[in-house]
């Protein structure tokens, strides 16, 4: 998992599975929307106006990679 945040146009993209591509998309609201692969699996989730939607604040380019998911 990879999740980079760009301060130039306030988005964040998680990359929850980096070897699958993107087939469909589905907006749950006009800042959020999950991205599938052929197989109907999520592979990614893009937030615009991250700032605002989560709270960030705008400092510089963020990359976070090799991340694992645990269930807790």
């Amino acid at each position: 998992m990879k999740i980079k945040y760009d301060p130039e146009v306030d988005a964040i993209y998680i990359d929850i599975i980096e070897e699958k591509k993107s087939v469909k998309t589905i907006h749950l609201s006009e800042d959020i929307a999950l991205d599938f692969s052929g197989n109907e699996e999520l592979v990614g989730i893009e937030i615009l106006d991250a700032s605002k939607v989560i709270g960030l604040e705008r400092k510089g380019k963020l990359v976070l990679e090799r991340l694992e998911a645990v269930a807790v």
